[in-house]
């Protein structure tokens, strides 16, 4: 049975305002690479907000005794799904008409990977990710999709297994992030593309939001507001961290690495951490107009990178500003549509709380 005062997942707008930095710093980096030049770090705040928010949902679930294998598994494919699909048919569909066939076999090759999860091992065999090639490859962007998905084929049943050892559940919670932080540094990362598009290369940036959730399930809500001086410095510490990794990291950086671990992994977890007690988590992230990019968020990463490259494949070369300035608004206009007549009404279809938000 439930126990009598079951946690619940209360939502947070400052999580939606971190995601709305993390994609516009993807998008903008793939719009516009001249001016931002490590944008492409948004992927791993994309991470760390993923670990957290989900392993706080199996946490409390699992702590409630509410916890189902199948409920998990029908929210993941209603969260990712239906905008998944609609993207990939729409460019099945316009690559039809202005592809070549050799283009369009590739497209439905990575379609097929997309849609099964193994986007990363596909593009891994191939070439880099900041290669020439790259910008000729409109779901190059979904490998991270695949790396998430793999994440949570194993993580639920983890989690569910460790926590009948709960006393121990932080030390184990401790050891597989340190684990694979290491298995990352000693392993994958003297092979720059198997650092890139390996799972267990990337596993420990999602691990690093697990453990702020578990820290924040089991403390108490009075432990969590102390020391709110030193909060809003560390959220405004992590800030800077990531807004110092887009200016400084480029394609020729050694990343993930070091770059990762001390800019976006480390400086979206210290934001996280603040559980809205920072002037940032409150006023400037949890805006309602930052907010909004951020529930939008999912649907725009989708889209704009097919529209980027399609343009490129149209053009044979890089598309002028003005046309790269006009897929960008035309990537939010979609994504938008996207979210609230697409993703919104299947995802929250069985009235369960629109704020749990996976």
């Amino acid at each position: 049975m439930p126990q009598a005062n079951p946690l619940h997942l209360s939502y947070r707008p400052d999580i939606d305002g971190l995601r709305a930095l993390a994609v516009l710093s993807v998008v903008l980096f793939h719009a516009f690479p001249e001016w931002i030049h490590g944008g492409f770090i948004g992927v791993d705040i994309f991470f760390v907000i993923s670990g957290y928010i989900i392993s706080s949902i199996i946490l409390k679930d699992l702590e409630n005794q509410t916890f189902s294998f199948s409920n998990f598994y029908i929210r993941r494919i209603k969260r990712i799904f239906p905008a998944l699909l609609t993207v990939l048919i729409s460019c099945l569909v316009f690559g039809w008409f202005f592809l070549l066939a050799d283009e369009y076999k590739e497209l439905g090759k990575h379609a097929f990977g997309a849609s099964t999860f193994t986007n990363n091992f596909m593009l891994w065999q191939e070439s880099g990710y900041f290669d020439n090639q790259s910008e000729s490859k409109p779901f190059l962007h979904l490998w991270s999709l695949s790396v998430e998905e793999q994440f949570y084929l194993l993580w639920p049943f983890f989690l569910w297994i460790a926590f009948k050892w709960k006393k121990h559940l932080s030390i184990t919670l401790s050891f597989l992030a340190f684990g694979f932080t290491f298995l990352h540094f000693y392993i994958f990362y003297p092979d720059r593309i198997a650092a890139f598009y390996a799972p267990q290369a990337r596993f420990f940036e999602l691990l690093i939001g697990a453990s702020i959730a578990f820290k924040h399930i089991r403390l108490k809500a009075h432990d969590l507001e102390r020391g709110n001086k030193f909060r809003s410095i560390q959220s405004w510490v992590g800030l800077a961290l990531i807004l110092i990794g887009i200016q400084i990291t480029t394609k020729q950086s050694h990343f993930p690495g070091w770059f990762a671990l001390l800019s976006p992994v480390l400086g979206a977890a210290m934001v996280i951490d603040n559980q809205k007690n920072s002037w940032l988590n409150k006023y400037l992230f949890s805006k309602k107009i930052i907010v909004w990019v951020g529930l939008i968020s999912f649907p725009l990463y989708l889209w704009h990178w097919p529209l980027i490259s399609f343009a490129f494949i149209i053009e044979s070369q890089t598309p002028s500003l003005y046309i790269r300035i006009g897929l960008v608004i035309l990537a939010f206009i979609l994504a938008a549509l996207t979210y609230y007549f697409i993703e919104r009404p299947i995802r929250f279809s069985s009235n369960q709380n629109s704020k749990k938000k996976l």
